[in-house]
């Protein structure tokens, strides 16, 4: 009976007050100047080519079929930049830290999260949308906006999350989990823009699968030295690939249940669909990390 008492009354905390969103003001973070900062100077010639695809060549989810997934919006003095997300536990979420970060050191001036959505523009009664502040960001501490290396934050929310059939929480590498995963299908979700030559940005949460790829091979591809032990790839066959709009959301595969085991973090700036891999930081790389800034932890 306790359980329940307390269920009911940080259902009401969480849900006490609708945030209404004007969508029209929110644009995908890799529209933001501080994107393309990080990016190394051979990719600068695409700044002013942005492919405007989304989850490219992917497909509309089922209703909750990603009950970690989350759209997070966080406010810039530029404007209101869209990202993915994870949910972490009841207080904290996970993303990219180029999603939460502007400028050297300059952290949003805050945000919104929506957790629980399948379709982000209508009043869901599994949807929760819930503020955070500046002071809730935690960014690695290693991370600028002048590179790509650490990225990844947790943010603490403004109120407790309420978990139910449409939000539940990621599940992460334990700590003993030392695979690297290549050969296993990964699946990458997220919200943002539709097609080429679109301004319209989804509504709905999407997704699209293809192989982990191994550190060597993704190597291989990229001909560079921007992968590291920290990044995990997943391959862009078929032109299938994350992109605008899916910055700092979940990379999964399956075992036993969904596992996540990346954040959204860069891909190709020549385009989304030219099978180039998408990148992604690795969640097994930085798990003490999260454990040492939030309230998750790990499993043995």
């Amino acid at each position: 009976m306790k359980t329940f008492v307390l269920l009911v009354g940080l259902l009401a905390v969480a849900s006490a007050e609708w945030i209404e969103i004007d969508w029209s003001q929110v644009r995908p973070i890799e529209e933001f100047d501080h994107y393309w900062e990080r990016l190394p100077a051979e990719m600068q010639i695409y700044r002013k080519m942005l492919p405007t695809h989304r989850i490219v060549n992917g497909q509309e989810a089922t209703p909750g079929q990603f009950p970690y997934q989350i759209a997070l919006l966080s406010e810039f003095l530029t404007g209101t930049g869209l990202c993915g997300g994870s949910v972490l536990t009841n207080n904290y979420i996970l993303t990219a830290a180029h999603c939460v970060v502007s400028g050297a050191t300059t952290l949003a001036r805050g945000g919104t999260a929506i957790m629980g959505a399948h379709n982000r523009n209508v009043n869901e009664p599994s949807q929760q949308r819930i503020r955070f502040s500046t002071g809730g960001i935690i960014r690695h501490p290693q991370y600028t906006t002048t590179n790509i290396r650490n990225d990844i934050a947790v943010v603490r929310l403004d109120a407790p999350i309420v978990f139910n059939t449409r939000v539940q929480p990621a599940r992460l590498p334990a700590r003993s989990d030392t695979r690297q995963f290549g050969g296993f299908t990964g699946t990458v979700s997220g919200f943002g823009r539709v097609s080429d030559g679109s301004t319209a940005t989804s509504a709905v949460v999407r997704f699209t699968s293809n192989p982990v790829m191994t550190n060597a091979d993704c190597i291989a591809r990229w001909n560079t030295a921007l992968i590291q032990p920290q990044n995990v790839c997943l391959s862009g066959e078929g032109g299938r690939s994350a992109c605008n709009g899916d910055s700092g959301g979940p990379l999964a595969v399956q075992d036993g249940g969904s596992l996540q085991i990346g954040i959204v973090s860069f891909g190709s700036a020549g385009g989304c669909s030219i099978g180039m891999p998408s990148v992604y930081a690795r969640v097994s790389f930085f798990l003490s990390w999260i454990e040492a800034n939030s309230d998750f932890v790990a499993r043995p």
